[in-house]
């Protein structure tokens, strides 16, 4: 189809529209663009909190990671606590709060859920990406725990307002 000036009028208002829209989009990917992952604080019945150990970064985190193009960020944390805890939901995390990561750069973004409802089906064994992956007690936590994993868990057991940054 060929497109004149001559064409419909409603028809060539909704094509400018659609193409000022996608330039619109196109210019705030690279000059706002963003990136958002999540991750999982998972709490069980025994007190204790899943923790894992990369290969590539030192301490002791959250599991988590990337959210992918096209995946929500509910997706994205089920996906991310089943690649690295063998964890599977049976109910619904609760977004805790969302996280300016300036560690990483100043487009990272985190959004933290915490996951009480769940299952695992097997211990996860360390690999290229996960060197290990554990439940810790609250009370006896790794000495090696990232300063912002601590923060976050003293914000979630401690009642205190979230903080903006991660």
């Amino acid at each position: 189809m060929m497109v004149t000036l001559s064409m419909h009028p409603q028809l060539r208002h909704s094509l400018l529209t659609r193409l000022r829209t996608r330039v619109v989009h196109t210019y705030f990917r690279f000059s706002r663009g963003l990136t958002m992952g999540a991750q999982g604080c998972v709490l069980n019945d025994q007190n204790q909190v899943f923790l894992i150990r990369h290969t590539y970064i030192p301490g002791w985190h959250f599991p988590g990671g990337g959210v992918e193009t096209g995946e929500t960020i509910l997706e994205a944390v089920t996906r991310e606590l089943q690649e690295e805890g063998n964890l599977y939901l049976t109910g619904a995390p609760r977004l805790f709060s969302l996280y300016l990561n300036r560690a990483v750069s100043k487009r990272d973004h985190i959004a933290l859920f915490i996951v009480r409802d769940f299952v695992q089906s097997a211990p996860r064994m360390g690999d290229h990406e996960i060197a290990e992956a554990r439940f810790f007690a609250l009370n006896d936590l790794p000495e090696t725990l990232h300063p912002a994993t601590r923060r976050r868990l003293d914000e979630i057991l401690n009642n205190k307002p979230p903080s903006a940054l991660w």
